[in-house]
């Protein structure tokens, strides 16, 4: 191996944490199988299950009722939830009435009713939606009856449900006594019938997003969203929540239409977090303007974490450009005068002054809210509407061209609101990373020896199971990328062999074929690195940034500041001096504050 090689390596390792970021989207998004995971705690928590509505090999995208949300929400009813019975559908009126005169006939179903009751009284927390909502978490993982059951442990499901779970056994009783899986059959024609009128408008909003980001309707790799129909809630309010990397909302109809902002809302999550936690590393840049929003009346998660705050900004963006302003688009009238065309013309432009108006002023709002990016990214989207590629492609501009000081400016500027816009949108806990995971995220925020150390670990305490073997090649695809950053090329190369010969993760496959070739065209051997590039091609993920990078290498050999294969053969005896004395060595990305 060339003293050249050796020498530039270090510069070469400034790259590693941009694909830390990629590669780490994982870690923010699912979490691995393997039991090996205990090598980065074993106090930290089992990973949440998702509910059992979320069908893995279902519909990514699906509306749904439920029965097991049904029993728990007509047990609500029947000890006074009353909000929004004066808007909620005639099914909700129709079921407390069957239960109505079930408990008139049975002592045996007042007494299961006044259980649960009791129950709900003991462990009310505000007395507003908030409560419910607890409720409907739990009913999210209830099997159907009569077992009527958790389906999972108390350690995977998320903190609300639990906090109410004892109320399971008294549930049971209450839906026997009264018969409500009956009453449930006798209305569920009536809950078909409201799904019909919801599908196309449901959709038609689906696919309304899909086209204004240009981003087709595909699946994300086990993702899913689902929409829950549940008449007898409160058709004010919706229940939107995320469950690891499922998007679950429960709303209520009336007159066959629910809140569809919202559903839209919880759906730009589930298209946009992936787009921006793969870039993550990237958009820790935005730190200082953390400090410039202390003040605002946001929630902690989004004062304290970039990625968050600019997943929210940017949806606030896009819903600022895509809103129903009331003011209806201008027209010119068919067979129109070209003498007239001025005219309207002009009469076109004060129509769209005046929807940029209330454009505007919503965005403002957004802004002193404390979602101080809402007004860049607004901007970015007039040229991004004009220009055909999606937002997925997009994106990465978007990011890593943001003038960081002219936003910290931009929010020491902003005089905040006080109080706090209610969010729809629910997160079960924070996700609690662990094993490669936790490596992974330590790689991105620049801890590159507690990476290695959790990715040594892993492989030291490694089983031979199948999910073990693939884990491993990942532990290896991490070491390879904190040997290049420690200055330990051969290491690297070793490690990154490693992942090629026992990985079946494409984007692993995929990336460390290019970090080979990089390596490769570093120590001037362009053939061996273009094969290298080739093969990444061949095993690709689908993403942009993998095909851009591999089809780069292919066209032209990957090289830093200072690099060149012609130097002369002086530059490779170690005692030379290097090319560029002066040049400080590639420092890790910071910590985040």
């Amino acid at each position: 191996m060339s003293f050249r090689f050796l020498r530039l390596i270090a510069a070469f390792s400034s790259a590693i944490l941009f694909l830390a970021a990629g590669l780490g989207s994982a870690a923010g998004q699912a979490s691995s199988s393997s039991s090996a995971q205990s090598a980065a705690s074993s106090s930290n928590p089992v990973q949440e299950k998702a509910p059992l509505l979320v069908d893995p090999a279902g519909p990514t995208i699906s509306l749904v009722p439920s029965e097991s949300v049904f029993l728990m929400a007509s047990a609500l009813n029947a000890c006074g939830y009353d909000e929004g019975l004066d808007q909620s559908s005639p099914i909700r009126t129709k079921v407390r009435e069957e239960i109505n005169q079930a408990l008139a006939r049975s002592e045996d179903a007042r007494n299961a009713r006044d259980k649960v009751c009791l129950f709900v009284a003991q462990h009310r927390m505000t007395g507003g939606e908030r409560d419910v909502a607890q409720y409907i978490s739990l009913a999210l993982y209830l099997t159907p009856p009569p077992e009527l059951e958790t389906s999972a442990d108390l350690a995977e499901m998320p903190p609300d449900s639990t906090q109410v779970v004892e109320i399971v056994p008294l549930l049971r009783q209450f839906v026997s006594a009264v018969d409500l899986h009956g009453i449930w059959l006798s209305v569920h024609r009536n809950y078909d019938d409201d799904l019909v009128k919801l599908h196309d408008p449901l959709y038609k909003a689906i696919e309304g997003t899909n086209l204004y980001l240009r981003m087709p309707f595909e699946s994300y790799s086990g993702r899913r969203f689902v929409v829950v129909m549940e008449p007898m809630l409160s058709p004010r309010t919706v229940n939107a929540r995320i469950y690891g990397t499922d998007y679950v909302v429960v709303v209520s109809p009336v007159d066959g239409r629910i809140r569809m902002d919202d559903v839209r809302h919880t759906y730009l999550h589930y298209l946009i977090e992936p787009l921006l936690f793969s870039r993550a590393n990237a958009i820790d840049r935005e730190q200082p303007i953390l400090k410039e929003i202390r003040e605002a009346p946001l929630e902690f998660r989004y004062r304290s974490d970039t990625v968050a705050l600019t997943v929210e900004c940017l949806i606030k963006a896009i819903e600022a450009r895509t809103m129903d302003t009331g003011i209806a688009d201008y027209k010119i009238p068919p067979r129109t005068d070209r003498s007239d065309l001025p005219r309207f013309e002009r009469e076109r432009q004060v129509v769209q002054q005046k929807q940029e108006a209330i454009r505007q002023v919503a965005v403002h709002h957004d802004q002193t809210q404390g979602f101080v990016l809402t007004q860049y990214f607004y901007e970015q989207l007039i040229p991004f509407e004009k220009d055909p590629a999606s937002l997925r492609d997009t994106m990465g501009e978007m990011v890593y061209t943001m003038d960081i000081d002219q936003q910290v400016k931009r929010a020491r500027q902003t005089e905040f609101d006080k109080q706090a816009d209610a969010d729809v949108l629910t997160r079960t806990k924070p996700h609690k990373l662990e094993g490669l995971d936790l490596a992974e995220a330590k790689l991105q925020a620049g801890d590159i020896n507690g990476a290695g150390a959790l990715a040594r670990q892993f492989l030291a305490e490694r089983t031979d199971s199948i999910q073990a073997v693939a884990d491993g090649a990942r532990a290896n695809f991490v070491l390879a990328r904190v040997a290049i950053m420690t200055g330990r090329p051969s290491e690297a190369l070793t490690r990154f062999q490693k992942t090629v010969a026992t990985s079946k993760e494409p984007r692993l496959l995929a990336w460390s074929h290019i970090y080979l070739g990089r390596m490769l065209d570093l120590d001037c051997k362009r053939d061996q690195a273009v094969s290298e590039y080739k093969e990444a091609l061949e095993n690709r993920d689908g993403e942009q940034d993998t095909r851009l990078a591999a089809e780069r290498g292919v066209k032209a050999a990957y090289s830093v500041k200072g690099h060149t294969c012609e130097e002369d053969d002086a530059d490779d005896n170690p005692g030379a001096a290097p090319a560029n004395p002066g040049a400080a060595p590639a420092q890790p990305a910071p910590k985040p504050q």
